[in-house]
């Protein structure tokens, strides 16, 4: 487990098609969305984030990712009604130790990418995600916008480094329907005066509910 913040050199983006253990990142804030068709927790960690969302699927039958250990459900008499597709979206460094195992998606964070899947049952997931080196005084602007402004969503003030007056923020901006959820991220990194953000979907279907 990492304990400070990374170097944005050494940042990374996964996704999973399961769920993590909370043990593996230190947690800072946390929020828990339940909905109809899906459910989902966000958790700002000491890298990034971690978004875990699970879509209701309507029958054990059909297994989205075509392997044999779909997460089940069974009533009383024992008979199956609903699976689970998990999606795990990880912001974090490329040195933090986690699983091989139902890697979607591996990509150094860095630059600017755009990214999907599209799963079985009408699940998809789409993401952007972009590192940009800014100015100084561009950085400040939007240090101080995040930390002295009201938000809805969740955010996390780090401790300063030593080095920089101000620590580091992490926001996560989360939008929920019917049937998806969009989560827009930023995570600055003062040593290196530079912002990461991330805009990502998660959808069952049409989005527009």
């Amino acid at each position: 487990m990492l304990s400070v913040r990374p170097k944005v050199a050494e940042l990374a983006f996964h996704v999973f098609s399961r769920s993590l253990h909370p043990e593996l990142y230190t947690i800072h804030q946390s929020r828990c969305i339940e909905r109809e068709n899906y459910r989902a927790r966000i958790d700002i960690t000491n890298c990034g984030h971690v978004v875990t969302w699970n879509a209701h699927m309507p029958t054990a039958n059909d297994n989205p990712f075509g392997n044999s250990d779909p997460e089940i459900c069974a009533n009383a008499d024992g008979v199956a009604c609903k699976s689970t597709l998990t999606l795990c979206e990880v912001a974090t460094s490329a040195q933090q130790p986690l699983p091989k195992r139902r890697l979607l998606l591996s990509k150094a964070l860095k630059g600017s990418r755009t990214e999907r899947a599209d799963c079985r049952g009408e699940v998809s997931y789409r993401t952007h995600f972009q590192l940009e080196p800014v100015s100084p005084d561009m950085f400040w602007m939007v240090q101080q916008q995040l930390g002295n402004g009201p938000t809805e969503g969740l955010l996390h003030k780090f401790d300063a480094s030593g080095r920089m007056a101000l620590g580091a923020l992490s926001y996560v901006s989360i939008e929920t329907r019917l049937r998806s959820m969009r989560i827009q991220a930023i995570h600055t990194f003062p040593d290196d005066y530079a912002i990461v953000k991330v805009e990502s979907l998660f959808s069952i279907g049409d989005d527009s509910h």
